[in-house]
């Protein structure tokens, strides 16, 4: 029972980590005091944007890292290269130093491999303690990412709200500080630990309330934020915070008292037992037998639907039934992963969709600016990041609802894309206060969710065990994106700012663009393309349905014939 309980510890260490190391998403806040200290274009700012999210393409080197150091140390190294990245980034905003611009493009660059190296670290601790409901460990560990602009909103309002380089020295410090504090069940890791039927159920309740209690934390800061402007408001709230974040380390102990055992037995039909996402590569004997039921079936398919499938469209045979997955949980190495057509349909979905959005936040700063709500960046900063949480949570929700609704992971995945082409439409045409929360919020939802899927997506279709460097290689689009799609954005705002101003006295304050048409066509850029990765998304449904359709199957008639 002791090792066993070990496990939540870890689970809860990792929630720490990605809660208080998230520090990409608070980029906006101190973006224009970076612009006016080394006195850059819109496009110049663009690139440091860029070279952050460049950082994320070496996660890969994470990956391969655990495979021959400790975690403690991989995390020590994560915490090191935050500290010198931000940490010379926050001297040279408040003049303490100078920095060349290039210089500055390195920093960012390191950051952003810090961030991409913790992420890598906690997929792995979910993925390895909680294999039986990796799913549900790995969406409510990513979840937490997303609240981590609310915290530093918190911690900096506590400082001096008025002052927005704290944000640079507070993503220097505080990812060194809980890097010490988790250290000590870092070290103490528990092994793997062997499920049970019985465990599994009672691990159902925990993440239960476990995901109760999240909701309830996203909520409290979402709706105490907006009066946390003046520091002593924004003391208690993040006191409050904190005692949330530090009762998740009792929750697990509590559900397993003797007075919760009567709740846990009269609540099993919350069991996540028979989830068909659940187990996928938990037992190698399963896997082998369903391996060889898999290409039965496709055997048979392929006999009986041979000559319907001469009939069909040439295009069509190729988009969806060519070298398909037709088994979860196979392991993909790197040049199996970079041949299949799924990956690259992945590979878009995401690329066009979860990315769009983290560009989106990366340029709030700019959008609220020229659309005349400057007073507004934090709050947006913190809208984004607290729907970004609620995406990532809700993430969760295909394992819940399972037993009732019956829908592959990647079906889930498309619907979150739904309402990001929406946004962009609304804020092309709208550019009030009301339309810019509105649309803030649906990028965030949406993002958040592809964001935490994603993860649990790469482990379904190209293996567990793989995941700490497949994942790395997915998210290769996250740079590539920032920088055509920032790109795009920045080229548009000097065009309209320069085509605003003529008085020669005004020659300083050329990058800076006012009014909605300095985005309108970017919007319009935006939306078309995050349409192109919901079309993608959905093929890339429709491609693996069968797979997790058998999964299910086989999976029933495993527990049927166990039984």
């Amino acid at each position: 029972m002791v090792g066993e309980s070990r496990k939540w510890v870890i689970l809860i260490a990792s929630i720490w980590i990605q809660a208080l190391t998230g520090t990409n998403f608070d980029f906006s806040s101190y973006s224009s005091d970076m612009k006016s200290v080394l006195d850059i274009t819109q496009l110049q700012l663009n690139y440091i944007s860029v070279a952050s999210d460049m950082g994320k393409a070496f996660g890969w080197c994470c990956g391969l890292s655990l495979f021959y150091f400790p975690f403690w140390l991989v995390i020590f190294i994560s915490a090191f290269l935050g500290l010198l990245g931000y940490g010379l980034q926050w001297l040279l905003i408040i003049r303490l130093i100078t920095l060349p611009y290039i210089l500055v493009l390195f920093l960012s660059l390191i950051a952003g491999c810090s961030i991409s190296w913790f992420n890598t670290i906690c997929y792995v601790l979910c993925i390895k303690h909680f294999s039986a409901n990796r799913s549900l460990a790995l969406s409510l560990s990513i979840s937490f990412n997303g609240v981590s602009a609310a915290l530093y909103t918190l911690i900096a309002n506590a400082i001096n709200s008025s002052d927005h380089t704290h944000y640079l020295l507070l993503n220097a410090l505080v990812p060194v500080i809980i890097s010490i504090v988790v250290l000590i069940p870092i070290l103490q890791e528990p092994q793997p630990w062997p499920h049970s039927l019985e465990i599994i159920q009672r691990d159902s309740i925990v993440f239960l309330w476990l995901n109760i209690l999240a909701l309830f934390t996203g909520l409290y800061l979402l709706f105490l934020y907006p009066i946390s402007s003046s520091s002593t408001a924004a003391r208690i709230v993040l006191a409050g915070a904190i005692f949330l974040l530090v009762l998740f380390l009792f929750l697990p102990g509590i559900v397993y008292s003797r007075e919760w055992s009567w709740f846990t037995v009269s609540t099993t039909s919350f069991s996540l037992y028979n989830s068909r996402f659940n187990s996928i590569g938990n037992d190698d004997d399963y896997e082998l037998k369903e391996e060889l039921i898999g290409k039965k079936n496709n055997a048979t398919n392929n006999g009986s639907s041979e000559s319907e499938r001469e009939n069909q469209c040439c295009f069509v045979n190729v988009l969806l039934e060519t070298d398909n997955i037709t088994m979860l949980g196979e392991e993909h190495p790197t040049r199996l992963l970079i041949s299949r057509w799924d990956f690259w349909l992945y590979y878009i979905a995401y690329f066009c969709g979860g990315t769009i959005g983290l560009v989106y936040s990366n340029n709030l700063g700019q959008i609220s600016q020229s659309l005349g709500h400057i007073s507004q960046i934090t709050s947006l900063v913190t809208l984004y990041s607290t729907s970004s949480f609620f995406g990532r949570l809700l993430s969760a929700a295909p394992d819940f609802l399972s037993g009732k609704i019956q829908f592959a992971r990647t079906g889930w995945f498309a619907l979150a894309l739904v309402p990001t082409p929406i946004a962009f439409i609304l804020l092309a045409n709208f550019g009030n206060k009301a339309a810019l929360q509105i649309c803030t919020s649906m990028i965030g939802l949406s993002s958040g969710f592809v964001f935490s899927a994603a993860v649990s997506i790469t482990s379904e279709l190209f293996g567990p065990n793989s995941v700490g460097v497949n994942h790395n290689i997915l998210i290769t689009n996250i740079p590539l994106g920032s920088c055509l799609y920032g790109l795009l954005a920045a080229l548009i705002y000097d065009s309209n700012a320069g085509s605003l101003m003529h008085d020669p006295k005004w020659l300083r304050e050329m990058t800076i663009c006012i009014g909605r048409k300095c985005y309108f066509q970017t919007f319009i850029c935006w939306g078309f393309i995050s349409m192109l990765g919901l079309l993608s998304s959905f093929l890339l449904f429709l491609r693996t349905k069968e797979a997790y359709d058998n999964f299910e199957r086989d999976k029933n008639i495993n527990i049927t014939q166990s039984i």
